[in-house]
């Protein structure tokens, strides 16, 4: 993402039924806002879709947009996570070069990072990394000189922090 400052995280609930996905993010194209990431699952109960999105925006547009969201006929409950009351989790697998001269290298990273490679030939290693975005981005940087082959990053999911749903309030 750009902007730090402008960065923000959107929980919404939705029916869990066809089409309400299109509706939620032709939402965004209307307002202009370019979604970062998008992660859309079911929850706890299967009528409903948990939509985490990741995008930048400032203040006055943010709300805006969550009010016209809220207004969506499919849409249940929107919310901003706040960095500090949310837990933010995202999963990349990486794919670089495996050359003698640099697996212990990788593999002390591998190691101090908390990943895990999941798929190892002589030529090439797949790697699975879980955690805050910022990790993931540092975990990126320090492989960028191993020579990266692909990356498949899911998106930012997150749930607040304590026994408190989104639902719930």
């Amino acid at each position: 993402m750009s902007n730090k400052s402008n960065e923000f995280v959107i929980a919404i609930y939705v029916d869990n039924q066809f089409g309400v996905l299109t509706r939620v993010t032709s939402m965004f194209t209307r307002r202009g806002f370019n979604i970062d990431a998008l992660t859309v699952g079911e929850t706890e109960s299967p009528e409903y879709s948990r939509i985490t999105i990741s995008l930048s925006g400032d203040g006055y547009a943010r709300e805006q947009l969550i009010n016209q969201m809220k207004k969506l006929f499919n849409v249940k409950k929107v919310e901003v996570l706040e960095d500090n009351a949310s837990i933010k989790r995202e999963l990349m697998l990486i794919k670089i070069y495996n050359k003698p001269e640099n697996r212990a290298d990788i593999h002390f990273a591998v190691d101090a990072y908390r990943a895990k490679v999941v798929d190892y030939t002589t030529d090439g290693m797949c790697i699975e990394v879980t955690g805050d975005p910022t990790k993931i981005d540092a975990f990126v940087e320090l492989m960028k000189p191993f020579g990266i082959i692909e990356i498949c990053r899911t998106g930012i999911v997150a749930l607040e922090r304590g026994t408190t749903s989104l639902l719930s309030k």
